[in-house]
């Protein structure tokens, strides 16, 4: 079952694409805000005196903000208008990312983190519904890939631009960055996301009840589990190529860039895929991800090779969107929480990633060793999306 749209809710196509585009600004601001801390991790590693895996921690706390508040935020703002409650979501969303650029400590670093994810899994998830309900059903994966080009575009330019403002001006201007964009993110939602106020306001409880369905776990599985290898290998993509490729520190936003590259490539394709294969399109965006992961721990030892790299492993991208769409299906009586669910379970990805990662490198198996933990974690996704198939439910 999918999600149907209000008759006469369907936008006009000028009116549609500003308001994806509105909303994909704010993908653009958390996209920056949530990937910044692994491109600058040995300048903020040198200033705050800690281990590159010290401040994967950061990282982690970031994912658990957004584990935490994806599911509560969107049950304790069911009641409010869409618009309003990505209004809300964004102001917090700027003041997190204000309070990191000011932290004096590791300690508080890791607590404005934590902060900084709460609103990013309810406003992916909520702006996935507005958008995905203002279009016909079949350019409804197609809708949802557009807004989420915002977080592919900051992983091709916003995450470098903020990497090279941490460089030259100090790791804490890629965040005060971020904040501004946020603010710049309220004012074009207010302005271009239309007010609804006869959209269906959701129960809490029925939301809650739409999470008794085990397709549902299986999907929010396969991207906790199976995405877990892209965050291992990018959270320490800089100290590799610092140390395994043997770069200077300025050829670090390159590397950045080319994963955005990578994941504007995947986004789109991930979107097509999805209306056109529906689920079987995750089986096999989870085989593709075994292989290019795989494939960066050989390309790592050179600048060219590891650019391909990074860029490959930015593809596994795709897997997004036909997640999001799919759990927005199996769950249809709780559209808002499912979506924001979803990147719930990718940012447990973003949690786990990092620590395996962090435990490989620490055990003394070196930097290269993220890329076949990931594609262990993506075999584990692919058993899951394997299993969900037999499942009843699971076509």
């Amino acid at each position: 079952m999918t999600i149907q749209q209000t008759p006469g809710h369907v936008l006009p196509a000028r009116s549609a694409a500003k308001m994806e585009a509105a909303m994909a600004v704010g993908a653009f601001a958390i996209g920056t805000g949530e990937f910044a801390i692994m491109g600058l991790m040995p300048d903020i590693a040198h200033n705050l005196n800690l281990s590159e895996p010290q401040v994967g921690h950061a990282i982690s706390a970031y994912a658990l903000g957004v584990m935490v508040g994806a599911p509560l935020l969107a049950i304790l703002g069911a009641k409010l208008l869409r618009k309003h409650m990505l209004l809300l979501l964004m102001g917090l969303y700027a003041l997190g990312n204000l309070a990191t650029a000011f932290t004096p400590t590791f300690g508080s670093l890791v607590a404005f983190r934590f902060i900084s994810g709460l609103p990013h899994g309810a406003y992916f998830g909520i702006a996935a519904v507005v958008a995905s309900s203002m279009v016909p059903n079949d350019k409804r994966a197609g809708a949802v890939a557009r807004v989420m080009m915002g977080l592919t575009l900051a992983m091709l330019l916003g995450n470098p631009i903020a990497t090279f403002l941490g460089q030259h001006f100090g790791w804490r201007s890629a965040f005060a960055l971020v904040s501004a964009i946020a603010l710049c993110t309220i004012a074009l939602v207010w302005q271009f996301v239309p007010d609804r106020h006869d959209e269906p306001r959701s129960d809490p409880r029925k939301e809650l009840r739409a999470f008794t369905k085990p397709q549902v776990w299986m999907a929010l599985s396969i991207g906790a589990i199976g995405f877990a290898g892209m965050f291992c290998v990018f959270s320490y993509l800089a100290p590799t190529m610092l140390e395994v490729t043997k770069v200077s520190p300025q050829w670090i936003p390159f590397g950045l860039a080319a994963f955005g590259v990578g994941g504007i490539i995947g986004n789109i394709a991930g979107g097509k895929l999805f209306d056109r294969l529906q689920f079987r399109a995750v089986g096999w965006i989870m085989v593709w991800s075994m292989a290019v992961l795989i494939f960066f721990t050989f390309a790592a030892s050179s600048l060219w090779s590891v650019l391909l790299g990074i860029g490959l492993v930015g593809t596994m991208i795709a897997m997004a969107a036909p997640l999001q769409i799919r759990l927005m299906d199996i769950a249809h009586e709780a559209p808002s929480l499912a979506a924001a669910s979803n990147h719930a379970a990718f940012n447990l990805a973003n949690a786990l990633g990092p620590w395996f990662g962090g435990m490989a490198i620490t055990a003394g198996y070196g930097w290269t060793s993220t890329g076949y933990i990931g594609a262990a974690t993506a075999l584990v996704g692919l058993g899951i999306y394997l299993i969900a198939r037999r499942m009843k439910g699971g076509h």
